[in-house]
């Protein structure tokens, strides 16, 4: 079996499972945002005496339209908020507490390597990154999640990633996934796990690994995966996170296909509207003029992605008549961005910056484009309409593109500024 097979197999008290098998498995934690809990949420009540299968494992943070935007907004957040008051929700997450859920939940220890973690949001794939099986769900789902604990899966079939090497200069995650993703299309791992494997796990950093699962989803996959190593015990170890259970894949496993990533070749790279697999290099590119650039979100909001920027825009300014919109993903990201001078660099640089939220990745607020405006954006879509108008246009990047673009005034490779 893969390593995601052997956890779903031991979360529905099986001794093996195959692709395409249908199982019940038992779920460590359910999440919801403040789009897709409401749903959630009422479906909930909908069952006849329903009551949480356990208050401690179910999360819900707002961070989507928060700090709330309109009025619809405050009561998506209320109908949250008293759910979580009625039920004695421990982990519920806005204002002051708040962030980014999928940079959030890691950061608190709320996932550890084993577990099986399923969200009303497709990007819940993140926390593969700590040796987890995570995935998006509907909001019926996670109804019937928070009510019985259970959830139902198609057994994935799965990719292998074999990375060598190590990044070099400014490349970091975000070119490494949206690289594959240019390499094997926006269905290229459709329903499949993409499981990372080879030399080149122990040189990412975790942010690096976060950044990459995240974005698994992107490829159509229904989780990515990183195998358990001592950095990630580490990280889970400084999070307070719950003891590891570490999964392994065996020598035999199956795969679909095995796919090589030498990760000294990785290049800083962007992805042209409207599909995150319209990937060039961003140094070989003519200079596109942008509006906007947006650093931060749950791909690209954490502490080592604004160190990036700052390094870039360290005593230099945004270009006249670009808006550069800097996002730390939690509150705890922020302060430490601010302890180390960062928040300093980009306000003296020009920058915007703004509390914790999702904000302008889905269109929400905080950074909405006009028709025929352009983004270079940190976050992980890029679909028409994504970020406004659906005549505008977002370039998918990394830190370090997009806080070299903001100086430039246009799309950059950071080696040029």
């Amino acid at each position: 079996m893969t390593m995601t097979q052997k956890i779903l197999a031991a979360h529905a008290g099986k001794d093996s499972v195959s692709e395409g098998q249908l199982i019940m498995a038992h779920i460590d934690r359910v999440l919801g945002n403040d789009i897709t809990a409401p749903v959630a949420i009422g479906e909930f009540r909908r069952l006849p005496g329903a009551k949480p299968y356990n208050a401690e494992k179910i999360t819900l943070v707002m961070d989507h339209f928060a700090p709330n935007k309109d009025i619809k907004a405050a009561e998506q957040c209320k109908i949250c908020r008293d759910f979580a008051a009625e039920h004695s929700i421990t982990h519920f997450y806005e204002g002051g507490e708040m962030g980014v859920e999928h940079t959030l939940l890691p950061e608190k220890g709320l996932v550890t390597a084993g577990d099986i973690v399923i969200g009303a949001d497709s990007h819940t794939c993140t926390y593969g990154a700590l040796g987890a099986f995570s995935t998006g769900v509907g909001s019926t789902d996670m109804a019937a999640g928070m009510a019985t604990g259970k959830a139902w899966f198609k057994v994935p079939g799965a990719l292998k990633i074999v990375l060598t090497g190590k990044l070099r200069g400014w490349a970091a995650g975000k070119d490494v996934i949206l690289t594959l993703i240019g390499k094997i299309g926006v269905d290229g791992a459709l329903y499949k796990s993409l499981e990372f494997c080879g030399e080149g796990v122990g040189n990412l950093s975790v942010s690096d690994r976060l950044c990459i699962c995240n974005m698994a989803i992107e490829a159509g996959a229904k989780n990515g995966i990183f195998p358990v190593d001592d950095k990630t015990t580490k990280y889970l170890k400084k999070a307070g996170a719950a003891s590891p259970k570490i999964f392994t894949a065996d020598a035999d496993a199956l795969y679909d296909e095995t796919i090589a990533i030498n990760l000294d070749e990785i290049q800083p790279v962007v992805a042209f509207p409207h599909l995150p697999e319209n990937v060039h290099v961003a140094g070989s590119i003519e200079k596109i003029k942008i509006d906007q650039a947006v650093i931060g979100s749950c791909t690209n909001g954490r502490f080592d992605d604004l160190e990036t920027a700052a390094k870039i825009l360290k005593g230099k300014k945004v270009a006249k008549g670009i808006r550069c919109i800097i996002i730390p993903a939690t509150q705890k990201v922020y302060l430490q961005a601010l302890e180390a001078g960062f928040i300093k660099t980009f306000i003296e640089s020009g920058a915007v910056v703004s509390a914790p939220t999702c904000g302008p990745c889905l269109g929400g607020h905080m950074g909405i484009l006009a028709e025929g405006e352009r983004a270079v954006a940190t976050t992980n879509r890029n679909f028409v309409g994504r970020m406004g108008h659906p005549k505008s246009e977002v370039y998918l990047a990394s830190p370090a593109v997009a806080a070299a673009s903001a100086i430039a005034g246009y799309i950059a490779s950071p080696d040029k500024i």
